[in-house]
This record gives structure tokens, sequence and C-alpha cells, in this order.
């Protein structure tokens, strides 16, 4: 098992902008592309997925319980920013820090 499948939260602690174009039907989406209801609109240039601006933020598309069993629901089609961010970011151990969960081994 992938270590992201039981942690989440990198889902739980940074909000998730992206372009339009990666919306569903968009010109750059993968597969559907990331269903339009799951987003808001920022700007005419930018998208955001809901609940990454909360306080505290989690996205509406991380199922299951941070640190123990987590699934993203719209993974295949999720964007741009979560296929780029991973392990090796500094910025996993530090939300991974903001929920209470050791940070990941060099």
């Amino acid at each position: 098992m992938n270590v992201c499948q039981t942690c989440g939260a990198c889902c739980a602690s940074f909000r998730v902008d992206f372009h339009p174009a990666e919306l569903a039907g968009g010109a750059f989406a993968w597969g559907q592309g990331v269903p339009v209801d799951l987003t808001v609109p920022v700007t005419p240039a930018v998208v955001r997925l809901c609940g990454t601006d909360a306080s505290p933020p989690r996205c509406v598309a991380l199922a299951g319980e941070l640190g123990v069993a987590v699934q993203c629901t719209i993974y295949d089609v999720r964007p741009s920013p979560c296929r780029e961010f991973d392990t090796e970011h500094a910025a996993c151990n530090q939300a991974r820090k903001r929920q209470g969960l050791p940070p990941l081994p060099k």
C-alpha cells in the first residue's frame, strides 16, 4: 500500500487551485476531467476544489480517516496540483505535522 493511502494530510492542509481547462469537458482534462460540482470559481482563470479553503481545509474528494486509510474519490481525474504533489515535497511533511502525523523517512 502506498503511504499516501494511509495519510491524506495534503488533502486536509492546502488549497487546491487550478485552471478551468482541467474541468470536465475542458481542453486539458485527464479522462473526464474534474467534476465541476466539486469546484468553486475563484477568478475566470482559476477554480478551487471545494473544501480546500475551509477552516480547517479538507478536500471534498477525500474519503476516509486521516492517518489511517484514505482515498481520493476523483483520483483518475484529479487536477494538476494533486498530480504534481508527492512525498518528496517538503510540504508533505509540513502537512503531516499539521495533522499530527510523524514525518516520512528520507
